[in-house]
């Protein structure tokens, strides 16, 4: 399959799933493979296992400590309006965090604060396996 990417509004390409990894990119960078329909990165699963077998965006253990640290206590404090996903990078869970907190009238901090809890009660790889590693745009629990 051939690949573009857009860099700088600059699209390039056409290339092999290999060769996207010799720029500077990301799971956010924008892809297509008929230079039309663009999406994310992350959305093509084996982009993202090349991604990750060569070691891009891999975090050491006290970075993941810390982040899930940080990730929990956000969670437990300021969790309604997504403050978590948005440390995560997870920017639409971020966004579906703040717009479930207005429909349940803030009801929704509850479910976050003890996302916070969970959070800082977990090990380092399942933080980092649930919510890092996940492509899952609103993970919970």
């Amino acid at each position: 399959m051939q690949y573009f990417l857009k860099i700088n509004n600059q699209v390039i390409g056409p290339m092999q799933a290999h060769q996207v990894f010799a720029y500077d990119v990301n799971p956010n960078i924008a892809v297509s493979t008929d230079g039309l329909d663009w999406r994310q990165l992350y959305s093509y699963p084996e982009l993202m296992q090349i991604y990750h077998q060569q070691g891009y965006g891999q975090m050491s253990d006290s970075e993941v400590s810390s982040k899930k640290t940080l990730c929990g206590i956000m969670a437990m404090l300021f969790g309604s309006l997504g403050v978590q996903y948005f440390i995560l990078g997870k920017t639409a869970g971020g966004f579906i965090t703040i717009l479930l907190s207005l429909i349940t009238c803030g009801a929704w901090a509850t479910i976050t604060f003890i996302q916070g809890i969970v959070m800082l009660c977990m090990s380092d790889a399942d933080f980092k396996r649930k919510f890092i590693d996940s492509t899952s745009t609103l993970p919970l629990f």
